[in-house]
């Protein structure tokens, strides 16, 4: 079934954009050449492709994506195909590129991943593996938000319409008893879609009271003296929820499955490394994070953020389900029908092969 009128809208506009515009905000451009990614001598081409196009945020919470980039792993994996690596701010831009076959896979919100599968009738993208849960904060200005209830009435920020955390947030306001035109962001709190680069100096001229956001954004507003008020991992049943899931455009994984089957063993492997290493793989993200923003992030941020984050193969279906229910609550979304939105087939091989468990689709694979 069809996204909101609004989210559709918002959609289109940027689907509109020349693709040279988008280039220059950073949507589905090619970063600049990484030192640690270079091909290996004597690397051969998967399934003949010269490169694969791989986006991701440059957001904590595809920790999997900036580790796999600084290290080397889909490089690694890909040989000689080259890996093209594109930026974007929040979901609904990342769907749009893969809708106009601007990159290939990518690192994506579960509330995005939703709406680009409803609103191609299941025939643009696949959900193919798991990679974080967690490291979401409704983070809020003290000296005005003491408590819960006092979010009534108050500007908070979230990155993009009809995003994760959009859709969190709105679902989050309706369980309060509260009313917002999904729309607008008006109402009994006025939702204020910002972008996540934006967000800091936002609350610093206060034009926001706080921020519903992902990892780093929370910390750095903590930074400027807001407190965490609510960590999202506390509404969910094990503290466990996907925040980012890995998609591929549904051509792409029906021509070179070998490609995207190498795309998810470097993703195993960053996953397995990040977790035996955190120290090294907090370290790593921070340099690709400088590397394709050209800032860094300090210690005061990155150590906070990093430790809210879970890294996993596993996509968590069953809470991609709830997640779902939200954004048809919010009103963002007509009931959807999502069987068939993963393909897990790929990703189960993968990790059978490294000696690893498999993971489910809760009933949403392919029949």
């Amino acid at each position: 079934m069809p996204a909101h009128p609004a989210l559709r809208r918002s959609l289109a506009v940027i689907a509109t954009l020349p693709l040279l515009a988008l280039a220059a905000c950073g949507y589905g451009s090619q970063a600049k050449d990484n030192d640690t990614a270079k091909v290996a001598a004597g690397a051969k081409k998967i399934d003949g492709l010269d490169s694969v196009r791989i986006g991701y945020f440059g957001n904590l919470t595809h920790g999997t994506a900036l580790v796999g980039m600084q290290k080397g792993f889909f490089q690694k994996a890909l040989g000689a195909t080259e890996v093209k690596p594109a930026t974007f701010n929040a979901g609904p831009s990342e769907i749009e590129a893969i809708n106009s076959d601007s990159i290939d896979i990518g690192w994506i919100g579960p509330s995005p991943a939703i709406n680009g599968y409803t609103a191609s009738q299941g025939k643009n993208l696949k959900i193919i593996g798991g990679s974080a849960s967690g490291g979401v904060k409704l983070v809020v200005n003290p000296d005005k938000i003491k408590s819960l209830k006092d979010v009534k009435g108050k500007k908070i920020a979230t990155p993009q319409l009809g995003n994760t955390q959009d859709v969190a947030f709105l679902n989050w306001i309706a369980e309060q008893g509260w009313k917002v035109d999904a729309d607008s962001g008006k109402g009994d709190v006025s939702v204020v879609r910002t972008e996540n680069s934006v967000v800091p100096d936002a609350y610093k001229s206060d034009s926001i009271d706080g921020a519903w956001v992902p990892e780093p954004t929370a910390s750095k507003l903590v930074a400027e003296g807001a407190k965490v008020l609510l960590d999202e991992a506390d509404l969910w049943p094990d503290k466990k929820f996907v925040i980012t899931n890995i998609i591929v455009r549904q051509d792409f994984l029906e021509k070179h499955p070998k490609a995207v089957e190498a795309v998810l063993k470097a993703s195993v492997e960053a996953n397995k490394w990040i977790n035996a290493n955190p120290d090294q793989a907090k370290a790593a993200a921070n340099a690709q994070l400088e590397f394709d923003s050209g800032k860094a992030l300090p210690a005061t941020v990155l150590d906070p953020a990093w430790k809210s984050i879970q890294f996993t193969n596993d996509p968590l279906a069953s809470t991609l389900s709830t997640e779902a229910e939200h954004a048809v609550k919010a009103g963002l979304l007509k009931k959807p029908d999502l069987k068939g939105i993963y393909d897990l087939t790929l990703l189960n091989k993968v990790l059978k092969a490294e000696g690893e468990s498999t993971v489910d689709d809760a009933g949403l694979g392919a029949s």
